[in-house]
């Protein structure tokens, strides 16, 4: 750990109690333990701040989605939907105030928008690549042939972005155990919807039929 990284962490934790508005450089600063000069020496402005709290200290919801698509039939497709969950609902409760900040600026908002574009990131590409997790245990019978991927993946951040914004709001802190069952909950009842019909057997792949020799 250094000093720049000592600072990300205190401007995460002003920003996440003070909000953008009213967290100051030199809050900042004081948290961290330095002073403003050493601040303006790793970056510009508040705004270069948060950018960078954004990008390196927000929860890492991408990674999981990637130990999932990689490993379509592994596991249970309700228990891989609960892990998804409790790691997007810590996403949304811990980077909810943070992510609020990017309004209040038209033009910190855009340049947020220009670094996700340079990263191939945003907030789409996780309900995307939950529809590719989700397309391919279609395929290995594990899902209803007729289910909705594209609404069930929003469904599912949907939810949990609800639930980042209820946590917010109410100004509480709920207690792990409460996420664990709101995300058990929430993909018990998605999953129900995903499922194949009870006596319907997942397909299974069969030789290729040769033709006689004619």
């Amino acid at each position: 750990m250094g000093t720049r990284d000592d600072i990300l962490d205190a401007a995460a934790e002003v920003l996440r109690t003070q909000g953008f508005a009213r967290a100051t450089t030199k809050s900042i600063a004081q948290v961290a333990g330095y002073s403003e000069a050493a601040l303006y020496k790793h970056f510009a402005d508040k705004p270069a701040i948060l950018l960078a709290v954004l990008h390196e200290r927000m929860p890492q919801l991408p990674g999981s989605l990637k130990e999932l698509i990689g490993n379509p039939g592994s596991g249970t497709v309700r228990g891989n939907l609960t892990r998804l969950a409790r790691t997007a609902i810590d996403f949304y409760v811990e980077g909810f105030p943070i992510l609020v900040s990017l309004f209040s600026s038209q033009e910190l908002l855009i340049a947020h928008r220009n670094r996700l574009r340079e990263l191939n990131a945003g907030p789409h590409k996780a309900q995307e690549g939950l529809i590719r997790y989700l397309r391919e245990e279609q395929k290995l019978g594990r899902i209803r042939r007729t289910a909705d991927l594209s609404a069930a993946a929003a469904l599912l951040f949907g939810a949990c972005f609800q639930r980042g914004f209820e946590v917010s709001f109410a100004g509480i802190a709920p207690s792990g155990a409460e996420h664990d069952a709101y995300a058990t909950a929430l993909s018990k009842t998605l999953y129900e919807a995903l499922k194949p019909a009870a006596g319907r057997p997942a397909p299974r792949s069969t030789p290729a039929r040769s033709e006689p020799a004619g």
